[in-house]
């Protein structure tokens, strides 16, 4: 067990294996057809509709899609951070055997940031802007470990430094507003990791940076999973990110997902229409002079959405069996589809 005395860099072994209580080969996170819908004044709408995926202990699983497919709302539930008086969530949220959905709210709070945290989109609107980043870094802290302002102090700049902002003693001191957009993701991070969770959600933490930032939030959060024995459930829109952070990607459309398979395979051989138009969407340095690429259509509206398959009316591929609602379908140990003509269709993907 991690006590408040323990220091902040632990062995994989010490931080996630002994306290998860289960066998490497078990699920950390198990999510059976989740649901979710809003309260309108017209009636619920449905936004994401018998999600199922799991995420095993260390394991580092990417969530993709277009803006819409239900990315966010799918992590936001996870933690169930949205207003129960508008949502209807059903299904179930199975964290190391125990059900999330059926926990009160007293509960939950001894979850979140313990046992799971999240790292959130924008984290100029996540800081507090009349707190200096110390004191909320260490107000996560104590709000599960019986310690003192003081301990909590050195835990967030143990914390600070873990995630390589320079200076750690003078930054936490420091307001969100003093730091740049790269720092302030990093203290998010910070935050995120102080109590050594065992599943880290990341919502598109690189969003509002630029590249070679980037490409230092991914590196630090891939290193920090390897190290700590931490899992890490990585929403985005970036292709390239899942590619080099991430060892199993899921392809979410319109509330739904649709592909689930281990990145290389997918990035080799995707078996969903929908995947392999977003891999092929990529821009590429080897062709010149050629057109990219591209899906045609949005993504509907949750409160019009297609009958049968929610891609047929954008896939190339759509056939008459495509007008009857698809399930995921196993083709493989660890590779799932949802698509009636998986199996003789060939797509293109990433590297051909």
């Amino acid at each position: 067990m991690v006590t408040a005395a323990a220091p902040l860099q632990s062995t994989p072994a010490q931080t996630n294996a002994d306290r998860a209580g289960v066998l490497p080969t078990n699920a950390l996170l198990d999510v059976r057809a989740l649901s979710l819908a809003f309260q309108t004044s017209e009636g619920e709408l449905p936004i994401i509709r018998e999600v199922s995926f799991s995420v095993a202990p260390g394991e580092r699983v990417g969530i993709v899609g277009e803006s819409g497919c239900g990315k966010t709302v799918t992590g936001l539930s996870l933690l169930r951070l949205l207003p129960e008086q508008t949502t209807r969530l059903s299904g179930q949220i199975l964290f190391e055997g125990r059900d999330l959905a059926t926990l009160s709210a007293r509960q939950m709070r001894a979850v979140r940031g313990r046992d799971m945290a999240m790292i959130f989109q924008e984290p100029m609107s996540a800081l507090d802007p009349v707190f200096t980043v110390g004191e909320q870094i260490g107000e996560a802290y104590r709000a599960h470990f019986p310690v003192d302002r003081k301990e909590a102090r050195q835990r967030a700049i143990a914390a600070l430094a873990e995630v390589g902002i320079p200076a750690p003693e003078r930054r936490c001191d420091e307001y969100p507003h003093q730091l740049s957009g790269g720092m302030r993701q990093r203290v998010m991070i910070a935050m995120a990791l102080i109590c050594q969770p065992k599943l880290l959600i990341a919502d598109e933490p690189t969003t509002a940076l630029d590249v070679t930032v980037q490409s230092q939030i991914t590196d630090l959060l891939r290193t920090l999973s390897e190290r700590t024995g931490t899992a890490l459930l990585f929403i985005t829109h970036d292709l390239g990110v899942v590619a080099e952070t991430c060892t199993r990607m899921i392809t979410m459309y319109a509330g739904e997902v649709v592909e689930d398979a281990p990145v290389d395979d997918v990035l080799m051989k995707p078996r969903h229409p929908y995947t392999s138009g977003l891999l092929r969407s990529l821009p590429s340095l080897s062709a010149r002079r050629s057109v990219l690429p591209s899906i045609p259509g949005r993504v509907p509206s949750p409160n019009a959405m297609p009958p049968g398959c929610r891609f047929a009316p954008r896939c190339s591929y759509a056939a008459e069996g495509c007008q009857v609602r698809q399930t995921l379908v196993a083709l493989g140990p660890q590779h799932s589809v949802q698509c009636c003509r998986a199996a003789e269709v060939s797509l293109p993907g990433a590297v051909n």
